[in-house]
């Protein structure tokens, strides 16, 4: 018997998934857990595993179409059934066109008197047959006939590549594309070529054309919902302070080495801010709270959010109960959820209950930054970009003097429905003198 491939419940809030991306297609082998496909969902993108070996079958939803979590996406024909090829009338319920359709041939011969008169409504229902809603709508935004389009995925059916790889065409060329109406499109090698490199859902690829417009992904779209939502339930306000971390720089240089060889993990900056922030958080409990209605919910533990820039996106994923972690715990709790961050590997709960968040946009060469708080957080920590600067030291004796130090910019955004400024500043205060007089052992 084929097993069925189905959309995962990811997680229990969630109830539909986009597919972004299929890795096999019709025929090829798989194995049981390995990657299948990708979806996007409103807490992760995630590759799924395939829920059995053998050969994949057929695949009845197609790159970049939503539906509801349970609904069966393909099958997997055991390996006894893999000599029996895919049957294609158990995909025409999704790809073919209505029933009616089904009576006349493909070949079938048009009479004479009907072919002075447009049929624009059976163009529109091939076209509707063979092409997802978003197709469509790429279709209407740049005015394109889909009876211009070839397409590569089953029976003929118009995927986004396709279309994204014919509007990568000058205009002068597209018509070299044209199908007849009623028969199924078949694409050129270059076409298919045009088509494998095209652009993927859920991946940051520049628009082919200036003023050029393109649907947003799953994840673009969460990300735009969430920023507004945020500016508009806290009160924003930012503070930011200098901070001279050469002692931990000096102390990094000096033990990146012994700390990878014996632990199999690179010593980052990371840890050492998210320490500091712990250590601060205890001593300032208020910053770790949130608002729940006209309640102040105080966290028993820190849960920190580390912000993951994507080539597609932003995800947070979250470190939990980081304040039982020690400094090597909290190394490899950082590098692991950045890893799968990256691999699609996360798991819904691992991106849910943050009580503190730390974004990053110094790696990027930003100075400081000023973040949109993470709801339901009440602050997030920005860190800058690590710098030499000369700056006036005091040694003990109180005499001054210039030197060359390593100066790193936090900038506390915080939420002052809750938290007041004076209370942010020495919260603020605490993580700088914590960093500039780091005495903690590394391991």
């Amino acid at each position: 018997m084929p097993t069925d491939i189905v959309m995962p419940q990811m997680g229990e809030s969630i109830f539909e998934g986009t597919i972004t991306k299929w890795l096999k297609k019709p025929g090829d082998k798989v194995q049981r857990d390995e990657p299948l496909f990708e979806i996007s969902t409103d807490k992760v993108d995630a590759e799924i595993p395939a829920p059995a070996s053998g050969i994949l079958q057929d695949i009845k939803v197609v790159e970049g179409n939503t539906v509801q979590v349970n609904t069966v996406v393909g099958t997997i024909a055991g390996d006894g059934e893999a000599a029996a090829p895919p049957t294609p009338a158990k995909s025409s319920p999704v790809q073919a066109p209505p029933a009616k359709a089904e009576t006349k041939p493909a070949t079938a011969v048009v009479p004479v008197e009907r072919q002075t008169t447009p049929e624009p409504a059976r163009e529109e229902e091939d076209d509707h047959a063979r092409s997802s809603p978003l197709v469509r709508k790429i279709a209407r935004e740049h005015n394109i006939n889909l009876s211009q389009v070839s397409g590569t995925g089953m029976s003929g059916r118009i995927t986004k590549q396709d279309i994204m790889a014919f509007l990568e065409k000058p205009e002068t060329d597209r018509s070299e594309t044209t199908a007849a109406p009623g028969v199924s499109a078949r694409v050129s090698a270059p076409a298919a070529s045009l088509a494998a490199s095209s652009p993927r859902p859920g991946t940051a690829t520049p628009a082919a054309i200036p003023g050029d417009m393109v649907p947003m992904t799953q994840m673009r779209k969460i990300i735009a919902q969430r920023m507004i939502e945020s500016r508009r339930t806290s009160a924003h306000v930012h503070c930011m302070f200098e901070v001279d971390i050469t002692r931990i720089v000096q102390l990094r240089n000096k033990t990146k080495a012994g700390f990878e060889q014996r632990h199999g993990a690179r010593l980052t900056f990371m840890p050492f801010f998210v320490r500091a922030v712990i250590i601060a958080l205890q001593q300032f409990p208020i910053v770790n709270a949130s608002i729940e209605g006209e309640n102040i919910r105080y966290h028993r533990h820190v849960n920190v959010g580390i912000a993951v820039a994507l080539d597609w996106g932003l995800i947070v994923p979250v470190l939990k109960n980081a304040d039982e972690l020690n400094f090597l715990g909290l190394q490899r709790g950082i590098s692991d959820l950045g890893e799968r961050s990256r691999s699609k590997k996360l798991k819904p709960e691992e991106v849910e209950g943050s009580t503190f968040t730390v974004t990053n946009p110094g790696q990027f060469g930003a100075v400081f930054g000023l973040p949109i708080i993470n709801q339901p957080n009440s602050a997030i920590l920005g860190v800058g970009g690590i710098t030499k600067a000369p700056l006036v030291v005091t040694d003990n004796d109180g005499n001054d003097s210039i030197a060359i130090r390593s100066v790193v910019h936090l900038t506390l955004g915080y939420d002052h429905r809750l938290i007041d400024g004076a209370v942010a500043d020495q919260f603020m205060a605490f993580v700088k003198k914590t960093l500039e007089s780091w005495s903690e052992e590394v391991g």
